[in-house]
C-alpha cells in the first residue's frame, strides 16, 4: 500500500478548496458522470482505432444509493485507470486527462466527444463527501487500484480484487449532504443535467412485461373468456435517452420527430410549436440544437430561460446570455457546443471570442429560415404573423444585420387582413398616400375597435390602413423612418383629421368667416374647460364629425417609446401629462348651431359633442360619463 500528499501547486490550490470547487454543490453529480462518459467514449475511440484489445459490451454507467452507509457510488465501464495513472490524474490535480487524450488525438478524424477540459471534475465529489474512494480496473493487463482519501492532501493507493473493466466511485456523503441520499433528489439531478446523457445511465430497475411470454387465454364453461397477467420482468431503469433529436441529421427526422422531442423538452406545455430551427456546423465552431419558435404574446416581459445550453450532451445552464442573441432568448430548444466549456462564467462567455461568432451563427440561421418559410408557403407564414411579430421586431430593433434581412419578410398587416412587406407597402401607398410637401405617409391603427371611426375616414380616401399593435412598434417605426432612402413617416389615423394626415394640394373652404371663428373658437374652450385639450378649429367635410380628439404623433409615440424602454432621448416623456387636440369642423351644421345659440344652448350642445368626442376615443369615465348617460336620457324625453 502506498500513501502520499497530493500534489497541489499553488496556482490550482483555491479551486479545490473542499466547499469552493463550484457555486452549486448539485453539480458533482453531473462532472463524475461527465468523467465516466468520457471513460466510456475514450474506450469506443481506442477500439475503434486498434489500440485497445476489448470489446466495450453493453456498457452504461450506473449510479446507486445505499442509505444505511450513506454512500453514492457512480460506476463506469469505461477505460479505467492503472495504480500509475491513478497517480498522475487523480494525484496530480492540474493534470487534465482529457486534454492530454485530446492532444493526442487531435489529428485523428474519428469524434471523442470528450467532455472534460479542466482536471477537476473528480474533485468535486468532496462538495458532498467527507470521504471518498476510487476503486478502478484499466482495460489494459493490470492489476486494479484503490484510491481513499478524505479530503485532506492525505492519500492511500493500494491494490484491489476488481476484476470488470471500469470505475467505481464512492462517496460517503457528509452529514451537512444527506439530502443527496434521497432517491428523489438524485433522480431530479440526472433528469436535470443527464438525461440526455451520451452513455446510457442506469438509476434502480424497473418492472416492464416480458417480451418472450405469451398469456395464455381460457374459457370456462359458460363461454367466458379469462386472459391471465402478463408476466413481468426487473430490468434497468435507463434513465437518458443517448441520441436525442438534434444529434441527428435533419433528413432523417420526420415533423414527427421534431413534435415528439418538442414534447420530450417541454412534457407540460400542451401548445405545439409553431416551426422549428435545425442548428448543425462544424466551422470554424462546432454547434448543433435545434431552436423551436413557440406562439408568443404581446408581452415583452415574458420568462426566458427557455433555451437549454449542453456540452456534448450534459446540460450546462438554461441562461443563455451571450450564447443566443437577446431577443431569441424568447425561443424554446437545445444548443450544444464543444467549445462552451462546463463551468464557465458569464463574464467569461461575453468576452469568449468562439461564443461571439455562435451568436452570429444563430442569428444568421434564424433569419434565413424565416426568409424560407416566408418564400415557401407566404400564405401559412402570414397566419403566424400574429404570434411571432414580437420576436422579429425586436429582433430588427436589436440587431442591425437581421434587419436587413428581416426587411424582406417581416409583415405589415392592415385593418382590412391583408399583410405587405415593406418594399410592397412603399409601392402600394407612394401615390395615394404622398402629400403636397413629398412626405410618404404610412396611416396605422393600434386598436381596430378604439379608431374604427378614424380608420373609416381614411379608408374612405382610399388610403391603407395598417394595423401596428405590437409594445414595441413605436421604436421600430422611428427605425424604419431613418433607415432607407425612402422619406416616410408612420401617422396614426388618430394622429389629426384625416385631410391634415396627408395634405393635398386641394382645400376644403370654411363655411365660417375669419369673424365668427374668432367668435366660436372662446366658446368651445369655455365649456371644454380642459388645460389638456387645444381647441383646432378645422375647415372639413360637412358630413365628417363636429368633433374630434386626435393625439399628436410625436408627443404620443415618444410616451409610448419611454414607456416600452427607451425613447430616443426624450428623458421624462412617459411621466408627462396625456395632451389632446380637440378638432372642431367648421362645416358641420351642429358647429353652425352652436355659434348660433343662446350661452345656455351653446354650453349644452357643446359639452354633449365634446363628450360624445371623448367617448370614442374611451376617454370619457367616472363622474363625466355618468352626467354624460344622465343628459343623454333627458334629451331623448
Amino acid at each position: 500500500m502506498a500513501k502520499g500528499n497530493i500534489n497541489v501547486s499553488v496556482e490550482n490550490i483555491f479551486p479545490l478548496i473542499k466547499k469552493f470547487l463550484y457555486s452549486d454543490h448539485e453539480i458533482f453529480l453531473r462532472e463524475l458522470i461527465s468523467n465516466g462518459t468520457d471513460a466510456t467514449t475514450k474506450l469506443k475511440h481506442l477500439i475503434s482505432i486498434g489500440e485497445a484489445k476489448t470489446e466495450l459490451g453493453d456498457a452504461k454507467i450506473e449510479i446507486s444509493i445505499n442509505k444505511e452507509a450513506k454512500t453514492i457510488t457512480i460506476k463506469d465501464q469505461g477505460l479505467g485507470m492503472t495504480a500509475d495513472e491513478v497517480e498522475k490524474y487523480i494525484n496530480q490535480i492540474a493534470f487534465s486527462g482529457a486534454e492530454e487524450f485530446l492532444d493526442k488525438y487531435k489529428d485523428d478524424k474519428n469524434e471523442t466527444g470528450v467532455i472534460g477540459h479542466f482536471g477537476l471534475g473528480f474533485y468535486s465529489a468532496f462538495m458532498v463527501a467527507d470521504k471518498v474512494e476510487l476503486i478502478t480496473k484499466s482495460f489494459k493487463d493490470e492489476p486494479a487500484a484503490h484510491w481513499t482519501c478524505d479530503g485532506s492532501p492525505e492519500f492511500t493507493l493500494e491494490a484491489h480484487d476488481k476484476t470488470d473493466r471500469g470505475t467505481e466511485i464512492i462517496l460517503h456523503v457528509a452529514e451537512d449532504s444527506l439530502e443527496f441520499l434521497e432517491e428523489s433528489k438524485i433522480g431530479g439531478l440526472l433528469n436535470k443535467y443527464n438525461r440526455f446523457n451520451q452513455v446510457p445511465i442506469k438509476f434502480g430497475t424497473k418492472q416492464v412485461n416480458d417480451p418472450d411470454f405469451t398469456p395464455k387465454t381460457t374459457t370456462d364453461a359458460e363461454g367466458k373468456e379469462t386472459t391471465e397477467p402478463h408476466k413481468q420482468i426487473e430490468v434497468d431503469a435507463i434513465i437518458n435517452n443517448t441520441e436525442p433529436a438534434w444529434t441527428k441529421a435533419p433528413a432523417d427526422l420526420s415533423d414527427e420527430d421534431y413534435t415528439n422531442f418538442y414534447r420530450e423538452l417541454y412534457p407540460t406545455q400542451f401548445e405545439e410549436s409553431l416551426f422549428h430551427i435545425h442548428l448543425n456546423v462544424d466551422y470554424p465552431f462546432n454547434l448543433t440544437g435545434i431552436l423551436f419558435f413557440p406562439k408568443l404574446s404581446q408581452n415583452l416581459d415574458m420568462q426566458k430561460d427557455k433555451i437549454q445550453l449542453y456540452q456534448n450532451q450534459v446540460y450546462v445552464t438554461d441562461n443563455v446570455e451571450g450564447i443566443v442573441p437577446d431577443f431569441l432568448q424568447m425561443l424554446k430548444g437545445v444548443i450544444d457546443s464543444p467549445d462552451i466549456p462546463l463551468n464557465v462564467s458569464r463574464s467569461g462567455l461575453q468576452a469568449d471570442g468562439a461564443v461571439k461568432k455562435i451568436s452570429g451563427y444563430i442569428t444568421k440561421k434564424v433569419a434565413d429560415k424565416l426568409a424560407s418559410l416566408f418564400k415557401k408557403d407566404r400564405a401559412d407564414f402570414e397566419t403566424k404573423w400574429n404570434d411571432i411579430k414580437v420576436i422579429i421586431e425586436y429582433g430588427m430593433l436589436s440587431e442591425d444585420k437581421f434587419f436587413d434581412k428581416a426587411k424582406k419578410f417581416a409583415l405589415y398587416p392592415t385593418v382590412a387582413d391583408t399583410y405587405f412587406t415593406f418594399d410592397e407597402l412603399i409601392e402600394k401607398t407612394k401615390d395615394t398616400q404622398t402629400d403636397k410637401d413629398g412626405n410618404h405617409v404610412i396611416l396605422y391603427a393600434s386598436n381596430k375597435e378604439a379608431q374604427h371611426s378614424y380608420i373609416q375616414d381614411a379608408t374612405a380616401k382610399g388610403y391603407e390602413v395598417l394595423l401596428l399593435d405590437s409594445p414595441i412598434i413605436s421604436h421600430l417605426m422611428q427605425k424604419l423612418e431613418t433607415s432607407g432612402d425612402v422619406k416616410i413617416q408612420f401617422t396614426r389615423v388618430d394622429a389629426d383629421f384625416i385631410d391634415n394626415l396627408i395634405k393635398k394640394d386641394e382645400t376644403v373652404i370654411s363655411k365660417l368667416s375669419d369673424e365668427e371663428k374668432e367668435k366660436l373658437k372662446p366658446v368651445i374652450e369655455g365649456a371644454v374647460n380642459n388645460k389638456s385639450y387645444t381647441v383646432q378649429l378645422e375647415a372639413m367635410d360637412s358630413a365628417a364629425s363636429p368633433f374630434l380628439i386626435t393625439v399628436p404623433e410625436f408627443m404620443r409615440r415618444m410616451k409610448e417609446m419611454q414607456a416600452s424602454g427607451g425613447g430616443g432621448g426624450m428623458m421624462g416623456m412617459g411621466n408627462l401629462p396625456e395632451m389632446y387636440n380637440l378638432v372642431v369642423n367648421t362645416n358641420s351644421p351642429l358647429v353652425s348651431d352652436i355659434l348660433n345659440a343662446n350661452e345656455e344652448d351653446q354650453k349644452r350642445l357643446t359639452t354633449q359633442a365634446f363628450d360624445l368626442a371623448k367617448l370614442s376615443q374611451n376617454l370619457l369615465h367616472g363622474e363625466e360619463l355618468t352626467n354624460f348617460i344622465k343628459r343623454s336620457y333627458e334629451l331623448i324625453k
